[in-house]
């Protein structure tokens, strides 16, 4: 029988790091045990985590206004009111 695993995409984007940076994070990888890339992968996945759901609506507003439509108009007044955006900046 086939077994059949479910993951999680991955993104591969390749990346430019000064020298300084790279030895530093080479020895933060050192001495957690992990390899560089390993940390830097924790790093950014701990960042998204932290990504705040305010600054992101704000950008995907500025960015991407069809996404104003899931909400009634009274809902969408509500939120912008609630969290200072829009006209209520």
């Amino acid at each position: 029988m086939k077994t059949t695993t479910l993951s999680t995409p991955v993104h591969r984007k390749l990346i430019d790091i000064p020298e300084d940076t790279f030895r530093s994070l080479s020895v933060k990888a050192a001495l957690a045990g992990i390899s560089l890339k390993k940390l830097i992968e924790n790093l950014l996945d701990r960042e998204a985590e932290e990504t705040d759901d305010v600054e992101t609506y704000r950008m995907m507003i500025k960015n991407r206004p069809e996404g104003k439509v899931l909400l009634s108009d009274k809902e969408q007044e509500a939120f912008e009111q609630k969290f200072r955006l829009g006209q209520y900046r």
